[in-house]
């Protein structure tokens, strides 16, 4: 499926360029690759203070969502697709990418609400919850790959994967997680992303570029961004309100589906609370799990059969590495340490971590 146009898309840092900008370059080198059913009415999308039908960048896509895909190497070879953690965009693969082209045909994207693919408007047919993610990503990836693929995600975005993975064991080589939250204690969002869940304030710091990309990339690390990347990762909120809003909604979705909390079996008394797994036996809660403590259970699971990397940036600000390795020992789970990567291994040490993972997957292959 061929680029669409770059006519009008010159947009640099909130004024229109004589030139092309980092941002179009890398836009120019992707492509749309539609999937995942749009839910809804069909209605169109409405600002929910006013009542007006908004921009089309907050509309949903008529039938299938668009996904913003850049893919390099060989088709012919096997296939790892590369996911972006939150927030952040597949541009941040950008130095991994070229190193997997050699050997393999690597793939990164963009996450619905996140970068170029379609910023639909919360409750006009993407509502930003996990479990959509969940179900769009089944859509994406079996349009991006007919045969086995080898999965790579960073961060929040690891527990969405994982309950993929969780039932589709016999469509994954290799899954490779990048400091995802591994820890209970993970599952509280940093206060520099639980901000923009917050009601008006979120909203406002939504639509903030500043706050949105710079701050939230590089808060969390060593990581020290460039401008010309900066232009990258602020153009989606420089050229539109949609991508504020996805980040608002998503934002929500993670601080309240992350979160440990586990509701009492019917037999208890309906006064009592459990907050998570770690205070209260198994035997006195339900089936719902949040989400990280879903993904734990999965890892650590007899019946998980896909061969799982951790692979950590000691120097992350977010997440404690504290548990990490116990936790890998207990799953059998090959734990590679970073030392000199926070968060966004990926932007710390990009052509490293390719190298590491194309040894990953080459090893896995031979067995």
């Amino acid at each position: 499926m061929a680029s669409p146009s770059l006519e009008t898309l010159f947009f640099c840092t909130g004024k229109y360029a004589d030139e092309p900008t980092p941002a179009d370059e890398w836009f120019k080198q992707g492509k749309f690759v539609k999937a995942h059913p749009v839910g809804g009415s069909g209605e169109k999308a409405k600002d929910p203070i006013f009542g007006l039908t908004m921009g089309a960048g907050s509309q949903a896509s008529a039938d299938l969502f668009r996904w913003f895909c850049i893919e390099m190497g060989s088709a012919a070879n096997a296939s790892v697709i590369l996911i972006h953690g939150f927030p952040s965009q597949a541009y941040s693969y950008r130095k991994v990418l070229p190193v997997l082209a050699k050997d393999f045909h690597a793939i990164a994207f963009d996450w619905l609400g996140f970068g170029f693919s379609d910023k639909p408007q919360p409750r006009y047919g993407f509502d930003y919850t996990l479990d959509e993610y969940v179900s769009s990503l089944d859509s994406l990836i079996n349009e991006l790959a007919a045969d086995k693929v080898s999965l790579v995600v960073q961060g929040y975005f690891s527990p969405v994967v994982v309950k993929y993975a969780s039932s589709n064991h016999e469509k994954l080589s290799n899954l490779i997680l990048l400091n995802p939250p591994l820890m209970t204690k993970h599952a509280n969002l940093p206060s520099t992303l639980s901000i923009f869940s917050n009601f008006l304030l979120g909203e406002i710091f939504s639509q903030d570029p500043l706050r949105a990309s710079d701050k939230a990339l590089t808060s969390c690390g060593p990581y020290k961004m460039k401008e010309d990347d900066a232009m990258v990762y602020r153009r989606p909120y420089l050229t539109s309100g949609s991508s504020g809003f996805a980040l608002n909604a998503i934002s929500r979705a993670m601080k309240r589906e992350l979160k440990c909390k586990m509701e009492p079996d019917l037999g208890m008394l309906k006064k009592q609370s459990y907050h998570c797994a770690e205070v209260h036996p198994p035997n006195k809660l339900n089936k719902y799990q949040n989400y990280v403590e879903q993904m734990r259970a999965n890892l650590l699971g007899e019946d998980w059969k896909v061969p799982t990397t951790i692979c950590w940036g000691l120097r992350d600000r977010w997440l404690s590495y504290n548990g990490v390795a116990e936790f890998c020992k207990e799953a059998t789970h090959k734990l590679v340490e970073l030392p000199t990567a926070g968060h966004h291994v990926q932007e710390d040490c990009g052509e490293e971590l390719g190298q590491i993972i194309a040894g990953l997957i080459s090893k896995t292959s031979k067995l």
